[in-house]
């Protein structure tokens, strides 16, 4: 790869998914290049709803990105750091277009002012953002056989991060807690932007965490099917499973700073998962400073 497009891939994944950046890190050196520009798109796609002052404004941005994927396809790169990473990453490792497509369409559920309906339309979320992200890292890592776990990982991962990032989208007055949930919890979604989250809120976070606790037990169950080699795919769940931890332990109040990981402690989480061949290295010790790390909002 041209150091251009693979400096600005590996700083900006360093500077807003360190938790991504930091797992590749125990990938094969000659493979991490490739999931910094994976990384790297993902990111761009992922902060739409973000950068954008109206939704026509992220459909537009979402399109540029599905004619940039066009482009890169049809051999007809963009001038355009990420792409430009992410072509070479294609064409090394022949990465299957249908995924990053389903990254960008999922995406355009974050340019909807409504929460999900039911579990269901939010596992479908996490399956179209989280699932495909995994299973082309799992593509660069050349462990084509892992793709259950790759599944399984994503929804953990997607699920958590949705839980993670709540006190972040209230801010920005979204909500990816389904509105079945909320109903049966007795909330109505705008309670949550108006005034402090009620305790009942509680009641519509814990069946989000269980269904990620279930798909990382799910993890574990294949881990044989993944190869060493292809273990920085899975690292983020350590981070994440360390979240759920906390979250059940404070009677999973997503609301509460307390349960925030620190970036030293998700450093120290994703090393000692790698160096121990685990994808879990949750702790029960006293939690630690929130993160200021961006991937703590991204799904």
């Amino acid at each position: 790869m041209s150091s251009e497009p693979r400096s600005y891939c590996a700083a900006e994944v360093r500077r807003l998914d360190r938790e991504r950046y930091l797992a590749a890190l125990f990938a094969p050196s000659g493979r991490r290049e490739a999931l910094f520009a994976l990384y790297a798109f993902n990111l761009e796609v992922a902060k739409t709803a973000e950068v954008v002052s109206e939704p026509m404004l992220g459909e537009i941005r979402l399109q540029w990105w599905r004619e940039a994927l066009d482009g890169i396809f049809a051999g007809s790169v963009r001038e355009h750091p990420v792409v430009a990473a992410l072509a070479e990453a294609v064409e090394a490792h022949e990465l299957d277009r249908a995924r990053f497509e389903a990254i960008v369409d999922g995406r355009a559920a974050d340019l909807d002012p409504d929460p999900p309906p039911d579990m269901y339309a939010l596992e479908a979320y996490a399956g179209a953002t989280a699932v495909p992200l995994v299973e082309l890292a799992c593509q660069i890592l050349g462990a084509g056989e892992a793709m259950a776990a790759a599944r399984a990982a994503g929804l953990g991962l997607g699920l958590a991060g949705v839980l993670r990032a709540v006190p972040f989208h209230a801010r920005q007055r979204r909500l990816y807690v389904p509105l079945s949930l909320l109903s049966d919890a007795g909330i109505a979604a705008a309670t949550l932007f108006d005034r402090a989250p009620p305790v009942a809120f509680a009641e519509a976070v814990a069946p989000i965490a269980e269904r990620a606790r279930a798909h990382i037990a799910a993890v574990r169950q294949a881990r044989r099917d993944v190869p060493r080699t292809a273990r920085a795919a899975f690292l983020p769940l350590a981070v994440a499973e360390a979240h759920l931890s906390r979250l059940a332990r404070n009677g999973h109040d997503a609301f509460d700073p307390r349960i925030g990981i620190s970036p030293l402690a998700a450093q120290l989480r994703i090393a000692l998962a790698a160096l121990g061949g685990r994808y879990s290295a949750a702790s029960a010790g006293r939690p630690d400073q929130p993160s200021r790390s961006a991937s703590a909002r991204l799904q």
